[in-house]
């Protein structure tokens, strides 16, 4: 197994109202050069925990930290803006519902105490 360090939370940037399959996620991804989705797992707005990437693989999604990191996306998250004279994207909105709780508590689990130096939201200092 591959030393991983670090755990960083990604959201796929769509509307909370719309649907974003993994599908079109991975879709999305070849379009942009990947040979797949740079995620090792995806989290629908449903709860479903999709695996994308085996932890072994290292994933494509935050420039500089593949090697030690795992990458996870949530499905929209991003509120549309009511009240504003334009319409788009605001607000990131991070819900740890069962499902992300049980998925971050189970890889987190996969490390001795204090060998992962962190959990983070995915920054434009982490971008890739």
């Amino acid at each position: 197994m591959r030393k991983i360090d670090l755990i960083v939370i990604h959201c796929s940037a769509t509307r909370e109202n719309t649907d974003y399959s993994p599908k079109q996620l991975e879709s999305d991804h070849k379009a942009r050069g990947f040979l797949r989705a740079g995620y090792n797992f995806y989290i629908r707005k449903s709860g479903e925990v999709v695996n994308l990437r085996p932890l072994e693989q290292i994933p494509a999604h935050a420039r500089g930290h593949n090697k030690h990191s795992i990458g996870i996306c949530y499905e929209g998250h991003h509120r549309t803006v009511t009240g504003y004279p334009h319409t788009g994207s605001k607000d990131l909105v991070v819900t740890f519902d069962p499902a992300s709780l049980n998925l971050l508590s189970r890889l987190m689990g996969l490390w001795a105490p204090g060998s992962l130096r962190g959990l983070k939201r995915r920054r434009d200092d982490l971008a890739g």
